[in-house]
């Protein structure tokens, strides 16, 4: 309806042009109540003008024969018409535009021939029929390069939209490039360490117990914890080399990843609160990633310590902490490394919070806050 408004205005303003050119025309006859109604309808087809152009043309141009007809106001009963006809040529009615042009003229011209005073109707009819015919051109070749200007316009921003579009698909031909670069160099340099290290304590085991000798707690951890990144590393490289997620790792795994940690010599407690439910895939894993980062920073640099995980579920967010009472204190300056900017961006890029502090009786807490309504 708003865009209708400017169309009902123009009406309305022509419509009171055309009744105040017929009261004040001295050769024109008196406006009765048939006039009124015949200049209200064409008010009406206009303020309809956009939406139904060819009904509109008809009424305006039926009306204005009648007012003309009846009254005689002169050549502003053909204004409304020249509107309704560059509406029409403007919105591809082009037939119906030429019709209605030449109907109105036509008829316009015979009620001149039959009207013209005595002394000089070859003048009078010439005058009218030229100014009529020029404006009734004008107005169908102004709605005809309208139309075409339209049409140029939107062919100009449907290439820029395939122009996006092809940007965009090269941008991820570029990206898809990358990742299986990514993938050849990780599988050529942490596949072969990894795969050393699993296999070397894989040898000392099978030694240890070919002796008769239990292999120590330590061996068999880092036996354990070799395999584990082998097999995560291997899902890594699937997702790099192909769209897929592949077998995610997610909170589901937090017991497997405490219980590697005892095994290497840490005490862990797991506490879970709220009721579980199926979580976002990028929420979830990351949420595993931020307690094993912080398990790994716990076994790195907190010395003898014992850590506390917990995983708070809530209906609009996730929260989950690594808490420890190893040698960290508020007096030494933190320093972040590569693990702790690795997890502060994880968790931004999902629109959580994450907070690191050192505790005042010794110990470190990270704590990261997901939003589950955020962004994905």
């Amino acid at each position: 309806m708003r865009r209708d408004l400017p169309y009902a205005l123009g009406g309305l303003a022509l419509g009171v042009l055309l009744l105040g050119n017929a009261v004040l025309t001295p050769d024109a006859a008196t406006v009765e109540a048939l006039d009124v109604a015949l200049v209200l309808a064409t008010v009406v087809a206009l303020a309809a003008c956009r939406r139904y152009p060819v009904v509109a043309l008809g009424v305006v141009t039926v009306a204005m024969l009648a007012v003309h007809v009846r009254v005689h106001p002169g050549v502003s009963a053909a204004f409304p018409v020249l509107c309704a006809v560059y509406v029409s040529a403007w919105q591809g009615h082009r037939s119906a535009a030429a019709v209605a042009s030449l109907a109105f003229l036509g008829s316009f011209l015979a009620r001149d021939v039959s009207m013209a005073p005595a002394d000089r109707p070859g003048q009078l009819v010439a005058e009218r029929t030229a100014l009529l015919l020029g404006w009734f051109v004008a107005a169908n070749v102004a709605g005809l390069v309208a139309r075409q200007r339209r049409a140029y316009l939107e062919q100009v921003e449907q290439r820029a939209i395939e122009a996006e579009r092809t940007r965009e698909e090269m941008a991820l031909r570029r990206a898809g490039e990358e990742r299986l670069r990514i993938a050849r160099d990780l599988h050529d340099s942490l596949t072969h360490s990894i795969s050393v290290i699993k296999v070397q304590a894989g040898i000392a085991v099978h030694l240890a117990r070919k002796h008769g000798e239990e292999p120590s707690t330590t061996l068999l951890a880092i036996q354990e914890a070799s395999g584990a990144a082998m097999r995560e590393l291997r899902t890594t490289l699937d997702v790099l080399r192909a769209p897929t997620d592949g077998d995610r790792v997610g909170l589901a795994r937090v017991d497997e990843l405490a219980e590697r940690t005892r095994a290497v010599g840490v005490p862990v407690q797991v506490t879970v609160t709220g009721q579980r439910w199926d979580l976002p895939d990028e929420v979830d894993q990351a949420g595993f990633r931020v307690i094993q980062e912080a398990l790994t920073n716990v076994a790195r640099h907190a010395g003898p310590a014992t850590a506390h995980i917990e995983v708070e579920y809530a209906p609009a967010e996730l929260t989950v902490a690594v808490t420890d009472d190893g040698q960290a204190s508020p007096a030494e300056p933190l320093t972040p490394g590569v693990g702790l900017r690795g997890m502060r961006e994880r968790v931004s890029a999902l629109g959580g919070t994450l907070r690191t502090a050192a505790h005042d009786d010794h110990g470190f807490t990270v704590r990261a806050t997901f939003p589950l309504d955020g962004p994905r």
